[in-house]
């Protein structure tokens, strides 16, 4: 049996970020890997330019928000990780029964209840057409993966902030999250309990991406005991997602909130497995 040590998996990971601003600006940054996501934090650096106080905290979901104020005029933030996680592809959950709703852990029920880009009760006769007939199991959510994968045409610059998954139901195009968004909100639809999770995604057993690396949007639902991740976007099992964070959609963990108007002028992501 393979040891621990060659289970894992050595990722670097990283982010860049510069602001203009025209005056102080509160802001929240998320995008350390969650240490309590069945992943290691091994080392981190954060750099500011200029160098600025900050403060860590924790939310209701259990992700780790940076704190700080962006001062007037241009500023840049850097975070490096390595992280260590396991070689393993995405598990696999076929024949996983789908819970009921009466037999669905407390804490889990907020994870089937309409929110602001995922609204289930507007969608929920769409979702009972297009797969009531499936099996109440992980086969159903696969279905969901695959109607979302093949219906939406990926495309940059196609979604707002205001964007719900029922405009990208109907306008059949979007990012990362908006594959998300609406498999999430087929599957509150049909009472599955379904979560939004954003993270790094380094290219690893899959041809090389022509599209700039970005933070990648995927979600996990609650089958059985336990919550499975899926992946409507790229729609296949992949080796090496760092998790940052979990929300009800992405309104919970926009990865930079600022309260003010600082203009972000450059953002660039990085994740690259160790060789």
């Amino acid at each position: 049996m393979a040891s621990t040590l060659e289970r894992t998996l050595k990722i670097d990971v990283g982010c860049d970020f510069s602001y203009e601003a025209a005056a102080k600006t509160p802001a929240l940054f998320l995008v350390r890997p969650n240490p309590a996501a069945g992943q290691a934090v091994l080392e981190e650096r954060w750099y500011s330019t200029p160098d600025l106080a900050f403060h860590d905290y924790v939310d209701l979901y259990g992700n780790a928000f940076r704190r700080v104020t962006i001062p007037p005029g241009r500023s840049q933030f850097r975070f490096d990780a390595t992280v260590a996680t396991t070689r393993e592809l995405d598990p696999l959950g076929s024949g996983v029964a789908q819970l009921p709703v009466d037999e669905l852990p407390d804490e889990v029920l907020h994870y089937t209840l309409p929110s602001r880009y995922c609204p289930s009760d507007l969608l929920a006769d769409t979702a009972w057409r297009l797969f009531g007939h499936t099996p109440p199991a992980w086969e159903r959510v696969q279905a969901i993966c695959d109607y979302v994968h093949g219906h939406v045409r990926f495309a940059y610059g196609s979604s707002t902030p205001a964007t719900t998954a029922l405009d990208v139901f109907e306008s059949a195009t979007g990012v990362c999250r908006d594959y998300a968004h609406l498999a999430i909100t087929f599957c509150r639809a049909l009472n599955v309990p379904a979560r939004y999770v954003f993270g790094y995604l380094p290219d690893i057993d899959v041809p090389p991406s022509d599209l700039p690396m970005d933070f990648c949007a995927w979600f996990e639902a609650y089958l059985g005991d336990r919550w499975w991740t899926f992946d409507p976007r790229n729609n296949q099992r992949r080796v090496g997602r760092v998790l940052v964070a979990r929300g009800r959609d992405a309104l919970d963990v926009a990865m930079v909130t600022s309260y003010g108007s600082a203009v972000l002028a450059q953002f660039d992501v990085r994740a690259d497995a160790r060789t």
